[in-house]
């Protein structure tokens, strides 16, 4: 019975103000949470990138460690095992190797 009369009970019929307001509030909640964290991690990632210097050891993104020996424009020069050298574009480099283990210690305490 009490479906019957929530299925015959009109709509309601509200302005278009509060669906607007709804959508902005929805954009706003998007925009802080999803995309503005994406950009500042683009951004630091993108600082780090720029700032690494000869005898830094790194992360690849593909998970490969070494020793930046020399650094260009778009590219640095990893050393990898003794007398293993590869060359990489800037954008495939992770992280700090030192910032890893700092973390990895972090979480074990």
């Amino acid at each position: 019975m009490l479906t019957a009369t929530f299925f015959l009970q009109a709509p309601q019929q509200g302005t278009g103000i509060e669906f607007y307001l709804m959508m902005g509030l929805l954009m706003v909640v998007f925009y802080f949470f999803m995309i503005r964290p994406q950009q500042k991690k683009a951004k630091d990632a993108k600082k780090f990138r720029e700032s690494l210097q000869k005898g830094t050891k790194v992360v690849t993104i593909g998970g490969l460690h070494g020793k930046v020996v020399e650094v260009t424009d778009s590219t640095i020069l990893l050393e990898v095992d003794s007398n293993v050298r590869l060359r990489f574009e800037k954008s495939a480099i992770a992280m700090d190797n030192s910032q890893q283990l700092n973390e990895a210690t972090a979480k074990a305490q």
